[in-house]
């Protein structure tokens, strides 16, 4: 069975997004109890409104109660906000990431000197932006949600020169078991022969656990403080304790996929098969020169004996001296 090839550490990233409602205080906050769940990137998205969208588009549910024109507008952040966020990140030991949603976004990310990008599932067809992208030559993380084969193709070969990842996920929020799509991971690790990730949309660890087994090296997850929060991304985002939870999941999965055991030798199990093994012993006192017929020898623990395996090789053959039956076997006993 092949096993990775040296260390591979998963990378796991917290997806605050706009979570922080446009406050620029719960920004840094979310950065902090990111950090200290364990992460080693926080991911946020870079909205500039006029540049993406118009006043008349339809909006998804959840932004029933808001036009989101104006919600993206009023969660915005400063050229000097976000300068001072990504420093904010470099001081807490985590990378800071965003998702540029348009042209002019990845001018403002490039202007305070973003290391990569992530380039989200609704923005994969956008080819502009994309190409923008490229022009960069830094690392991208390519998400895939709501996009066909045909769709992801265009974009790969978009961004070919670029250190790509692409990332399996399902734009389903919040994702059930069944629409998660693991295989598709696979199949894309296979049909673009890059690293592949996963962000997970699920309320629980068990996909990404999964995705983890399978060779994902980077994990995404929505965080939130809390999912009664206000906001399109609370509601299916983990908390606190739930990343943190993640977190140690992932790493310990990581070290048992870069940790090969061999199993040729048992040397390391020595105490273990001395005690739980069994070794040969008589059923009876036997006295020397008598023949050791079936019924005469059995097995018992410690395994410091006879090993059980060898039991065959006794039958039929006689005593050297008189054996007691509370006593372990040698092969010295035997004629």
């Amino acid at each position: 069975m092949a096993t990775r090839a040296g260390p591979a550490k998963v990378e796991v990233i917290a997806e605050i997004g706009s979570v922080h409602d446009g406050s620029f205080g719960n920004a840094l906050k979310l950065i902090d109890a990111a950090a200290e769940a364990g992460v080693d990137v926080v991911k946020f998205q870079t909205h500039i409104a006029s540049a993406e969208t118009l006043r008349s588009a339809p909006a998804p549910a959840y932004f029933a109660t808001e036009p989101r024109y104006e919600y993206f507008e009023r969660t915005a952040f400063s050229r000097d906000q976000w300068s001072a966020i990504q420093k904010h990140c470099e001081e807490t030991g985590v990378e800071f990431l965003s998702s540029a949603f348009s042209v002019e976004a990845v001018d403002l990310l490039e202007s305070i000197g973003l290391r990569r990008y992530k380039v989200p599932s609704g923005e994969v067809t956008n080819i502009p932006l994309l190409k923008r992208i490229a022009r960069t030559g830094k690392p991208v993380l390519l998400s895939s949600g709501m996009s066909s084969w045909a769709e992801l193709d265009a974009a790969v070969e978009t961004l070919k020169g670029c250190d790509l990842v692409v990332m399996q996920c399902s734009s389903e929020y919040p994702c059930k078991n069944d629409q998660v799509g693991l295989n598709v991971m696979t199949e894309m690790k296979q049909r673009y022969n890059v690293p592949v990730g996963f962000s997970d949309h699920t309320l629980t660890n068990y996909a990404t656990f999964a995705a983890v087994a399978l060779g994902a090296s980077v994990i995404e997850r929505h965080f939130t403080f809390s999912r009664l929060m206000y906001g399109s991304d609370a509601r299916h985002s983990l908390e606190p304790r739930e990343l943190a939870d993640c977190v140690r999941g992932v790493h310990a999965i990581s070290e048992m996929l870069d940790s090969p055991v061999e199993k040729g030798s048992a040397a390391r199990y020595r105490t273990m098969k001395e005690t739980f093994e069994k070794s040969l012993v008589v059923t009876r006192a036997v006295r020397k020169g008598e023949m050791i017929s079936p019924d005469l020898i059995t097995v018992k623990r410690p395994g410091t004996g006879i090993p059980a395996s060898e039991m065959p090789h006794y039958i039929g053959r006689t005593a050297a001296r008189d054996l007691d039956p509370e006593r372990l076997l040698t092969r010295e006993d035997f004629a």
